[in-house]
């Protein structure tokens, strides 16, 4: 199915406890940069929550997986629409009791702004291997490993897979102030990270776990950022998280 933000079609998939329920939690999980609703980590964070009683709905962000908008145009502020977007879908679903939003890399940075705007509604968060480091890196001139003058924004930045993102993206992430919105999100947030993440250093989950004011941090052993070794462990935390919650 599709969700609809400012005439753009996201494309999403609820699926429902194992089970079935008249009326339960619904947790909202996003995708990182350059991914999509169907990869392996994304799965299985939401059959996870299935299991246990949750329903899941899975969209892909602007510029991504089945989704319309060009990728080379998206930055957090479309991100940050969308979500509210489905958040607004998501409230209006009347066997929801309580919303819960979840995030990998990116959409892990991208969920903790919206929760934040969204306090009074999301009862829980969970940041997944979240890129806060992109706010720091915009902001000293580092991003997807290119350095730029941040006072003299380059037209484009090339990711990784040969994709080229507009400057936009960079002026975006350095107008986000991301430790007032830790600070404003009070409800309870469990974050989960790779010990042996090479591609968001676990320094800044560790560090953003003292900031806000009701986190668990979960780390994981020898891991990496997409939980190639231990994704048995990364569901396991989801699950034991969410489950004191219900």
């Amino acid at each position: 199915m599709y969700i609809v933000d400012d005439g753009i079609k996201l494309n999403a998939i609820l699926d429902m406890p194992e089970g079935g329920a008249e009326k339960c939690p619904l947790c909202l999980v996003f995708h990182g940069f350059t991914g999509h609703i169907e990869e392996d980590h994304i799965v299985a964070v939401a059959k996870g929550l299935n299991e246990i009683g949750v329903a899941t709905l899975r969209v892909d962000l602007f510029g991504h997986g089945k989704s319309e908008g060009e990728f080379r145009e998206h930055n957090l502020y479309k991100w940050l629409n969308n979500i509210l977007a489905v958040v607004d879908y998501a409230k209006k679903l009347d066997f929801v009791t309580d919303l819960y939003i979840c995030g990998h890399s990116q959409g892990g940075l991208a969920v903790t702004l919206a929760a934040a705007m969204e306090r009074d509604t999301i009862k829980a968060l969970m940041p997944l291997s979240p890129a806060y480091v992109i706010i720091d890196g915009a902001k000293a001139g580092m991003l997807l490993g290119q350095p730029f003058d941040p006072e003299h924004i380059p037209d484009e930045l090339v990711s990784w897979d040969g994709r080229t993102l507009n400057g936009n993206y960079i002026r975006v992430a350095q107008s986000i102030d991301l430790d007032a919105a830790m600070k404003k999100f009070t409800g309870p947030v469990l974050i989960v990270h790779g010990d042996a993440d090479d591609t968001v250093p676990v320094e800044f989950a560790i560090d953003a776990s003292k900031k806000f004011a009701n986190c668990k941090l979960e780390l994981i052993k020898d891991d990496d950022h997409c939980y190639g070794k231990h994704m048995d462990l990364m569901v396991k935390a989801v699950q034991e998280f969410v489950r004191k919650l219900i």
